[in-house]
């Protein structure tokens, strides 16, 4: 897996650049995406064209796109990687 460095800013607009390229695979205009969404078609057009939007309102695009396993991986706990990894324990807050 490659891997690619990109600022907050830049991310935000390379996913909503691949929201909208779902949106428009999907045959789905902005309006009609808002109706099954539940999104304001002004949050789902400032999305695509400067990346700002509230989570929530990501998620119900995401759901409405068939794209939600994406979100499961986010944060997901990572494989060790190392021997060293699998023999040291990770300390939890407040146990001991």
């Amino acid at each position: 897996m490659p891997i690619i460095f990109q600022t907050p800013n830049a991310l935000l607009k390379t996913i909503a650049t691949q929201a909208k390229a779902q949106r428009l695979a999907a045959n789905l205009t902005r309006r009609t995406l808002a109706e099954k969404s539940g999104v304001a078609e002004a949050s789902i057009k400032r999305f695509e064209t400067t990346g700002q939007i509230s989570f929530h309102s990501l998620l119900k695009l995401a759901f409405v796109l068939n794209c939600m396993d994406d979100f499961n991986r986010l944060f997901a706990e990572k494989p060790p990687r190392t021997i060293a990894d699998l023999q040291t324990t990770s300390r939890c807050r407040g146990r001991l």
